[in-house]
């Protein structure tokens, strides 16, 4: 039987995993909506509409559907759900970074989240080195896209507290899965 302070400790890490990534992605969306809602206050010539029309649907479609609701989030949430059934206190102090697999996950995946941290930060740098209403456009459709996940986030964690666990792994490291089992739900 499980003791309640392991019972409390998991629902803790998991709620701070998943809010934490939450906390992080609306951050980011509001440090971006004034740079993109200022570009759109801007007299947009024709091709800079198409550009805004055509970048928001295809972040949408790419970041939105494609990398998070179809991967990024539905790992959270299976990640966050292996926490609370294996809760360790230092995996719970820092559950957003275990949810977001940068810790305690496959060599695989934890090659592909580092990459793409850098890869973020890389694109910010470049971004922000653009005008306006060029920098705007690019800002309105990353909002566009990160909107979109969030909700993805939201949905998945919503369907776990309801029973239904994300149809994804939690992709641990090898060890971790032969010793603690590959199921997502505790």
């Amino acid at each position: 039987m499980v003791s309640d302070e392991r019972r409390w400790l998991g629902r803790l890490g998991a709620a701070w995993g998943v809010l934490g990534v939450l906390a992080l992605l609306t951050q980011a969306c509001v440090r971006l909506v004034p740079r993109a809602l200022e570009a759109m206050r801007m007299d947009l010539s024709p091709l800079q509409l198409v550009v805004l029309a055509a970048w928001i649907v295809f972040m949408v479609w790419t970041e939105g559907v494609r990398g998070f609701h179809r991967r990024f989030s539905p790992r959270v949430v299976a990640r966050a759900l292996w926490l609370r059934a294996h809760p360790r206190p230092l995996w719970v102090a820092i559950a957003p970074l275990f949810c977001m697999s940068l810790v305690h996950a496959s060599r695989r995946g934890l090659i592909v989240a580092r990459i793409l941290v850098a890869a973020i930060v890389l694109l910010v740098v470049l971004v922000s080195q653009l005008g306006q209403p060029w920098r705007g456009i690019v800002d309105a459709g990353v909002v566009a896209g990160l909107g979109v996940g969030a909700a993805s986030i939201v949905l998945f964690a919503v369907r776990a507290l309801a029973g239904t666990p994300p149809p994804i792994a939690p992709d641990l490291p090898a060890a971790a899965e032969t010793t603690a089992g590959p199921s997502a739900t505790p």
